[in-house]
């Protein structure tokens, strides 16, 4: 071998060590971030108990086996809410019934809260990008209208990658709300890759559920409508409310986000990165009300 074959010999080996230490330092034997894998929690206590809830008051279960919490803390960060509202044609509910719930969130988000809201038929449409004034966000409604098929699916998925993807790792805590009736028609993005997606990136879906179009009609290849928007909101740790009471809905989910969101980490004792595993998050004490998504994705794609 000559020298100089030696040396690039050595190069390769050095750089591909590099690498490996790199990547090492990032994740763990389980592919996880060093922080271990984090859960986004909506926390509250029933009773008038003003005392903080700790991590020995809960306890968490991966696939029927309990794991180790490593952390629990409360999140107290701004909240971007992603506002994805059904523009198509046969949706019943008049336009200015669908800005008026809009404009609910407008009143109750707090202090750093930002809105950012999509519109969607065949199409997801920006309606008016992140802000927290009212104003402008009024003006901004007056493009609603009423045209072509729901794509929803679609729609969530455009919504999570150009708009809320970019704002990550620093942003944790993201939310969409889907005012519809969860009625789908034509999306090439399936209901099961948007909700593992949901999951996978931790972003929490509510529901103001209008009265489904088609009386409960059942689908071929997906849920019917009324239990699209449930499932979508209960497995992402989320909430379904009532269209007909925004202005409650709207209270409740700004309220929880800025008064109620947790960060919990743990790392997973048993789980492989190529398998999805069943969550249960459950407190101990029976006056302690708690949610996270139902289902962490695998880490690895197959």
């Amino acid at each position: 071998m000559t020298t100089i074959l030696r040396i690039l010999v050595c190069s390769l080996s050095l750089f591909l060590l590099f690498v490996s230490a790199a990547a090492q330092s990032r994740h763990s034997s389980h592919g996880e971030n060093l922080e271990g894998t984090v859960l986004t929690v909506t926390a509250m206590r029933d009773d008038k108990k003003a005392g903080p809830i700790k991590v020995d008051d809960l306890s968490l279960y991966e696939n029927g086996v309990e794991q180790k919490i490593r952390n629990f803390s409360f999140d107290p960060s701004p909240a971007k809410i992603v506002i994805l509202v059904d523009n198509s044609q046969t949706l019943a509910t008049p336009i200015d019934e669908m800005k008026k719930a809009v404009m609910e969130f407008a009143y109750e988000i707090f202090d750093g809260d930002q809105l950012f809201v999509v519109a969607y038929d065949e199409k997801p449409e920006i309606i008016q990008e992140w802000t927290d004034d009212a104003k402008k966000l009024e003006a901004s409604l007056g493009t609603f209208r009423k045209k072509g098929n729901p794509n929803l699916f679609d729609a969530l998925n455009t919504t999570l990658k150009e708009v809320l993807l970019p704002l990550m790792p620093g942003t944790r805590k993201t939310a969409v709300v889907i005012i519809g009736d969860g009625l789908d028609r034509g999306s090439k993005t399936s209901y099961d890759n948007i909700l593992s997606e949901l999951q996978n990136q931790n972003v929490t879906v509510y529901s103001l559920q209008i009265l489904d179009r088609t009386g409960g009609a059942y689908r071929r290849d997906q849920p019917k409508a009324s239990q699209i928007m449930t499932q979508l909101a209960e497995e992402t740790g989320g909430r379904v409310f009532s269209f007909e009471d925004a202005a409650t809905a709207a209270k409740s989910i700004c309220d929880e986000l800025r008064k109620n969101r947790y960060l919990l980490s743990y790392n997973s004792a048993n789980a492989s990165s190529y398998d999805a595993r069943r969550l249960l998050l459950m407190a101990n004490n029976g006056s302690i009300n708690i949610r996270t998504k139902l289902v962490q994705p695998p880490n690895v794609k197959q």
